[in-house]
């Protein structure tokens, strides 16, 4: 494979522009599709690429929605990295299916039709998620051992409630339709990276990552009063990066992988490390109680099903594969919200 470029789809998104990094300093040629070509405040971080790694990065315009956007970047490559999909926090989602789910859907669909239709790929690394093996926080602890595991796929999230999540699990699967559903023995293989909520410092100022629009909430100190009591599965985005390349590297990988450390961490504890951090008094060191959130979710987009679903309920995760098989090193989470913040800030005074 070595001789041949590999694409990035989404090559501006938040983990996009750390898999395209590491892959050009691997000396790897990459294709990266975006939107535009032309909207250099969106791509100027990729453009910055370009000179530091002269002939070894070429952008195309690429679009979920259309059929055949991807053709054209993907001819020669060898792998596929698919991180192109919509990512939107729950409260923010206005329309589930044109929002998030049509684009999830159809953009893994019309890259893998380009796969089909390209014979040098011999390799798809999907970006999935954690919440296309859960919903809801709940859900995991009918899981056995009460630990998320690979071996479940979400099966309570639909347009209405967890859109986002919905639209994982639906690409997800459709892409394993398109793996099963190869003549034997397959061409392509598939492998799936499925990573928690991702933070740590971001190289494109323009994302629009959900994970990274709570931060900004809490970093701006909107969040004053406290934080719900809520739980996530967090990853560090170097981390999800290097583990799409060792997929590719590994000739044994195979199936799925979480990318998270193996407990939840409280909103809370976040909070309180970027407090210590910043030493801003805006950010909480409290949690509210769940009364006062249930009652106040309603208004600001947070339905009374999914709080009761999801507050207070923490879990682990079985991460062993990633350790065993991707060799995957996860950082403290402090350092990620240092250099976090520190990322943050640094876009905040340019703008």
């Amino acid at each position: 494979m070595a001789d041949k470029a590999v694409l990035v789809t989404g090559a501006s998104g938040f983990i996009a522009s750390h898999v395209v990094q590491q892959l050009l300093e691997s000396g790897q040629r990459v294709h990266g599709t975006v939107r535009s070509t032309k909207n250099e405040g969106k791509i100027n971080h990729l453009l910055d690429m370009q000179t530091r790694w002269p002939g070894q990065l070429t952008l195309f315009e690429a679009d979920l929605l259309v059929p055949g956007s991807f053709d054209a970047a993907m001819q020669g490559c060898s792998v596929v990295y698919h991180l192109a999909s919509p990512f939107f926090i729950e409260n923010k989602i206005r329309d589930g299916q044109k929002d998030v789910v049509e684009p999830a859907l159809s953009g893994t669909k019309h890259v893998l039709d380009a796969v089909g239709k390209c014979d040098t790929v011999e390799l798809v690394v999907l970006t999935s998620s954690v919440v296309a093996i859960f919903g809801d926080n709940a859900d995991v602890l009918q899981m056995k051992n009460a630990t998320l595991s690979t071996e479940y796929f979400n099966t309570t999230s639909t347009v209405s409630h967890n859109a986002y999540s919905y639209s994982k699990v639906l690409a997800e699967k459709e892409a394993w339709r398109y793996h099963d559903a190869q003549p034997a023995p397959p061409r392509w293989k598939l492998v799936t990276i499925n990573p928690g909520m991702v933070l740590g410092p971001s190289l494109s100022p323009t994302s629009e990552s959900g994970s990274l629009s709570l931060m900004h909430q809490l970093l701006r100190g909107e969040l004053f009063l406290g934080v719900p009591d809520l739980w996530f599965s967090i990853a560090d985005v170097r981390e999800v990066a290097t583990a799409h390349l060792q997929a590719a590297s590994n000739p044994d990988a195979h199936g799925r992988y979480i990318i998270a450390h193996k407990q939840t961490y409280g909103f809370v504890e976040l909070a309180r490390i970027l407090r210590s951090l910043t030493k801003s008094s805006r950010i909480p060191k409290n949690t509210l109680p769940h009364l006062v959130v249930s009652l106040s979710g309603p208004f600001i987009g947070l339905s009374r099903k999914w709080l009761s679903l999801n507050q207070g309920i923490k879990f682990n995760l079985d991460n062993g594969p990633s350790l065993s098989e991707l060799g995957t090193v996860y950082r403290p989470l402090e350092e990620t919200l240092a250099d976090h913040l520190e990322s943050w800030k640094a876009q905040q005074s340019s703008r």
